[in-house]
């Protein structure tokens, strides 16, 4: 069990102590879910309310709120979030424990580990691979030929890295999934028969990126898919072959991204969100939650809508679509008074 000071805690936030320095913290928690011995914070106006009935021995607060518990010890900061994720960084993150070579894992004799690699039950090294030092490959994941793993890395269960795939260094890849699929190429020959067309290209994967569970990134038809420094993809992700996405980039669950698309720096994509190929979409572009991209969007924004416009604009659309049966039933009225006024003027005439 972790046992901290909140001394210790403010010390590493820069944080001011209201109340007892020595109060000691064994974890974190909710607020509204903490005990006694947990720290916890408060950043939306949402949660002051549980600042009353929480049983949390400190909390992260911002310097303005008003502290009503004298049971409590609270440390102030500009950003309690911000403090409160460095804390979990700092003393909290898991451990992961994999230590060594398991019997039943797998090594090419022409595969190259580095020091200190740990594997994990049923794993497959294949010929030609390299993996650098401190990395963790957990069970039942396979590299194919020719793969490239740098230092440092989390590589967890079943996991399928195909053949010449590169990953960077400190990258982490939950289970379930696939680096270096073939991507869909397929061309109609003259019946109709559709034909593949070999993907002999790869996926490269550059340094700090985390992929979720159950992503899909497929291998380049030729050349290589890019996934770039820092970007983090949440699961049930597919991203198709050539694509190239920039540095620190988040995707979201459920978006698909077509072939040969480039994504800029710094882009947020949110869920269920569907990109066309090949066009482009330029840095710090925010793409909201079940939009439909058919164009290159290369001005920084928010967009929404299908297909996606910038966000006022389509707000604007979506407000007249709602409003649509009233306009009905006023068009309806105003023919109905034009046919009054023409019918009336022919009886005059």
């Amino acid at each position: 069990m972790i046992s901290l000071t909140v001394k210790e805690i403010a010390r590493l936030v820069s944080g001011k102590i209201i109340g007892d320095e020595n109060s000691i913290i064994n974890s974190v928690a909710k607020i509204d879910e903490a005990k006694s011995g947990d720290l916890s914070f408060i950043y939306l106006p949402a949660y002051e309310k549980f600042q009353q009935t929480t049983k949390a021995s400190a909390l992260l607060v911002k310097p303005e709120l008003q502290k009503t518990r004298n049971d409590i010890t609270y440390i102030e900061v500009e950003s309690p979030e911000k403090a409160f994720f460095l804390i979990l960084r700092e003393f909290f993150t898991p451990e992961f424990p994999l230590s060594g070579i398991d019997d039943t894992a797998f090594i090419h004799p022409e595969a190259k580990l580095g020091n200190n690699v740990s594997l994990g039950k049923n794993v497959v090294i294949s010929k030609g691979c390299r993996i650098g030092d401190n990395t963790k490959i957990f069970h039942n994941t396979v590299l194919y030929e020719d793969v490239e793993i740098g230092n440092d890395c989390l590589i967890f269960s079943n996991i399928s890295i195909r053949e010449k795939c590169k990953i960077g260094n400190r990258v982490i890849i939950h289970s379930g999934t696939v680096i270096g699929s073939d991507g869909f190429g397929f061309n109609p020959d003259e019946k109709g028969v559709y034909q593949k067309i070999p993907q002999i290209g790869n996926v490269i994967i550059e340094d700090d990126v985390e992929l979720g569970a159950n992503v899909a990134i497929d291998r380049a038809a030729l050349g290589a898919t890019i996934i770039k420094r820092g970007t983090k993809i949440d699961n049930l992700v597919q991203i198709a072959h050539n694509v190239i996405i920039g540095e620190d980039t988040v995707i979201s669950s459920q978006t698909g991204i077509s072939g040969s698309t480039k994504v800029g720096n710094h882009v947020i994509i949110a869920g269920q969100v569907g990109i066309v190929g090949h066009i482009e979409i330029g840095d710090n572009v925010v793409l909201m939650a079940q939009s439909g991209i058919s164009k290159s969007i290369k001005k920084p924004g928010y967009y929404f809508g299908y297909p996606a416009k910038e966000l006022k604009t389509s707000q604007k659309l979506e407000a007249h679509i709602r409003n649509l049966p009233d306009y009905a039933e006023k068009i309806k009225k105003l023919e109905e008074e034009i046919k009054e006024l023409k019918s009336k003027q022919s009886s005059q005439s």
